[in-house]
């Protein structure tokens, strides 16, 4: 869709977003990588006029990340606002929240020795919570939620490139993950799938060992009664889902895949999934979170 400026088309936008402490700058330097145009720390009612100006610049800006958080007065409401004026002018304004659990960013917090934003007088815990709740529309309505509690640096870079490096932008994008309910379900995803009905190979001693990505385990999980209609069935589900999501011009689906642990059941079905995915033409990447966590 063409914007108001003199007929050009208007350069692509990613608002980041999100928890302090959960990566907001790592996502940027990636994207800064990517040779997005990135600014730091954008009052919400100043980025019509950022895209303006990028617009006036004949193709040199086309894509720009706007970093924005909480110090900004107002936030929720003026960044939900500005975002819904972009998207009336045929912007299309896409929003990245980075997450992480209240533990992970007390660890952080603790770990660099600085306050949170919103702490002022009261505990560490108390600055989160403020945050989290203030934070609580504009989740609900990002394209994209990465949940950065069990991520490195370079695995958070890797995975920003992988949802926003060349692509194309008529295709949906699948993060497929497989975890254990014990570790608690990831906060990111899109729809979950629950593989603890089938019989885990956990009880069978020369398959303990092992996980979902070896042969031996694969070739048991995918004889159980009921994995292939699983398969099959879901398979369906999706088909019909990724026409919905490309109509709402939805970009990114993460499917999380789940057993008890998330060693042996999940991690078979995630990597049967993902190879689905695939053949239905999808860009897929397969992360299996609680491998080695046993």
């Amino acid at each position: 869709m063409m914007s108001s400026l003199g007929g050009e088309l208007p350069p692509e936008i990613v608002i980041v977003t999100g928890m302090s402490g959960a990566g907001r700058s790592t996502a940027a330097r990636a994207l800064e990588d990517l040779d997005w145009f990135v600014v730091d720390n954008l009052p919400p009612g100043l980025l019509p006029t950022m895209i303006d100006l990028a617009g006036r610049t004949q193709g040199a800006v086309p894509r720009v990340a706007a970093v924005v958080d909480v110090r900004s007065m107002a936030f929720t409401e003026d960044l939900l606002s500005t975002v819904e004026e972009l998207r009336r002018r045929g912007i299309a304004a896409r929003v990245l929240f980075l997450e992480a659990g209240d533990e992970t960013l007390v660890r952080r917090f603790e770990g660099v020795r600085r306050p949170h934003p919103l702490q002022a007088d009261g505990r560490l815990t108390d600055g989160i919570t403020r945050e989290r709740e203030l934070l609580r529309a504009i989740r609900g309505e990002a394209d994209l939620v990465i949940d950065t509690s069990q991520l490195n640096v370079h695995q958070l870079k890797a995975r920003v490139v992988g949802f926003f490096g060349e692509a194309d932008e008529s295709h949906l994008r699948a993060n497929v993950v497989s975890f254990g309910f014990k570790h608690g379900l990831p906060v990111d995803a899109d729809l979950v799938i629950d593989c603890r009905f089938l019989p885990n190979p956990h009880w069978v001693p020369e398959l303990r060992p092992m996980n979902g990505r070896d042969a031996p385990v694969r070739e048991y999980v995918l004889a159980q009664r009921g994995a292939k209609e699983l398969l099959d069935t879901y398979t369906e589900v999706l088909r019909l889902l990724v026409a919905g999501y490309l109509r709402e011009g939805k970009h990114y689906m993460t499917l999380a895949v789940g057993c008890t642990g998330g060693k042996h059941r999940s991690v078979a079905m995630a990597e049967q999934f993902g190879a689905r995915l695939r053949e239905e033409g999808l860009e897929v990447n397969v992360v299996h979170r609680d491998v080695g966590r046993e």
